[in-house]
């Protein structure tokens, strides 16, 4: 992988969907979306409602990397829609940057007060490096950042490529920085390699992914499988000779824990969460939140990697929330939805062993209050990058296997070959093993 690169005109073949690259499913076409930072202004909202109208079967999917995705594309309808988001500005400036716009941040980046710092420059910057230099668009499309500020609302179980986390408050603030994995916040977990001061965060991941590119085989698409054949101390050391400044050391630095379900509901007196049910929203429901941004909030929307909305700066927070509500969205973490994650499963997916979409709705009242659970059509867990504190894996149509997060893969198996009404029994049976971390 020696800064291989697209040409100007072409999309590089790949199994992962993008706005210009759609790929096949069972249901039709997939068209994913990836919006900087999770953004999306309110008349973009309103070009992919129609686009999943016109073009699509009105199936519109928030992800876990806080996108956009377009299911059920019909075919020959492919480019229409292609160019109808392009025109609202949804694009990339290059088909080559379309890939690798695959940075992560609070969708309260720049409006938490209680944040540590305000990453939104650095995440402008970091997008344009990674869009505004042509030998990082060789960079596999699931190559991916994190830029953590301290915020109170913060997925930090997501284990990214390059992850970097204020350590400190304010213009003076050292970033820790660690690689395939997610930011310490027990002694349990993996610390932080090192640390740099804010003002060399773009350098520090300008050199990272330039050395990344000059180590990795074509085979070796990630950091981890870069790390599987050189120690984490010999990265080290390459990097400290591509920096004009010295690395810091992290120490034990930990990251304070992030307010679970911060997602859901009214958050500092004016920015609203909901959640569409199991991800899913059809174009009326997001067409109807791009007016109540307009009418109630600044225009804009926030996806999350809860696969919900964040509306920011909402006028009338109480008035947004009964809309939404009204909208079916979840808004309480107290909801049996709100702790459901379902994949597409058998209705969408060929690899689906199980219709998880409608055997989520059938376990959700079966659930008991704390129950957070992830119905996995197939071992790939594509609606999670992380392990739920419990996974119903698909065997088949309408049986799972249950788990309990713990150890390696899902977890300990408690369960072989259950239906929907056993496994809900089970979790019912149980309490001393429910989990509230969302």
């Amino acid at each position: 992988m020696k800064h291989a690169q697209p040409t100007s005109s072409s999309v590089r073949p790949s199994a992962c969907p993008g706005l210009l690259r759609i790929v096949p499913a069972k249901d039709g076409g997939i068209c994913r979306i990836k919006l900087p930072c999770g953004r999306l202004t309110s008349g973009q909202a309103r070009a992919v409602a129609a686009a999943a109208s016109e073009h699509a079967g009105g199936v519109i999917e928030a992800t876990n990397r806080s996108n956009l995705q377009i299911r059920g594309v019909k075919a020959g309808t492919e480019q229409s829609l292609i160019d109808a988001l392009l025109a609202a500005g949804l694009g990339a400036g290059s088909p080559g940057a379309d890939d690798v716009r695959n940075l992560m941040v609070s969708p309260l980046a720049g409006l938490d007060p209680r944040a540590a710092v305000d990453v939104s420059p650095l995440a402008d910057q970091i997008l344009a490096l990674l869009q505004g230099k042509p030998h990082f668009h060789a960079l596999s499309p699931k190559f991916a950042l994190l830029l953590d500020g301290g915020e109170s609302m913060a997925m930090l179980d997501h284990p990214h490529d390059i992850w970097l986390a204020a350590m400190g408050r304010g213009e003076d603030a050292l970033f820790a920085f660690g690689l395939a994995g997610c930011p310490p916040q027990s002694a349990d977990d993996v610390p932080a390699l090192a640390a740099v001061p804010r003002t060399q965060v773009p350098a520090l991941v300008e050199a990272l992914l330039d050395l990344f590119l000059d180590l990795a085989t074509p085979e070796q698409t990630r950091m981890r499988h870069v790390l599987e054949h050189r120690p984490s101390g010999d990265l080290l050391l390459r990097l400290q000779q591509r920096l004009d400044r010295p690395l810091l050391p992290a120490g034990d630095w930990h990251r304070p824990a992030p307010q679970p379900f911060a997602h859901l509901g009214i958050r500092y007196s004016q920015h609203v969460g909901g959640a569409p049910v199991l991800g899913r929203l059809d174009p009326t429901q997001l067409h109807a939140l791009a007016d109540l941004a307009d009418a109630q909030g600044d225009g804009s929307l926030r996806l999350t990697p809860w696969q919900s909305v964040l509306l920011p700066n909402a006028r009338g927070p109480e008035a947004v929330l009964y809309e939404m509500r009204q909208m079916g969205l979840v808004t309480d973490a107290r909801e049996p939805l709100a702790r459901l994650i379902a994949c597409t499963g058998s209705a969408g997916c060929a690899k689906g062993l199980a219709d998880t979409k409608a055997d989520g709705l059938a376990l959700a009242p079966l659930l008991p209050p704390g129950a957070h659970v992830h119905l996995s059509g197939c071992p790939r867990s594509c609606a999670a990058a992380h392990v739920a504190p419990f996974t119903l894996l698909a065997t088949g149509p309408g049986r799972y296997d249950l788990y309990q997060r713990g150890g390696t893969g899902f977890g300990q198996q408690l369960a072989r070959e259950i239906s929907i009404q056993e496994a809900g029994e089970r979790l019912a049976a149980s309490p001393d093993t429910w989990s509230s971390t969302p």
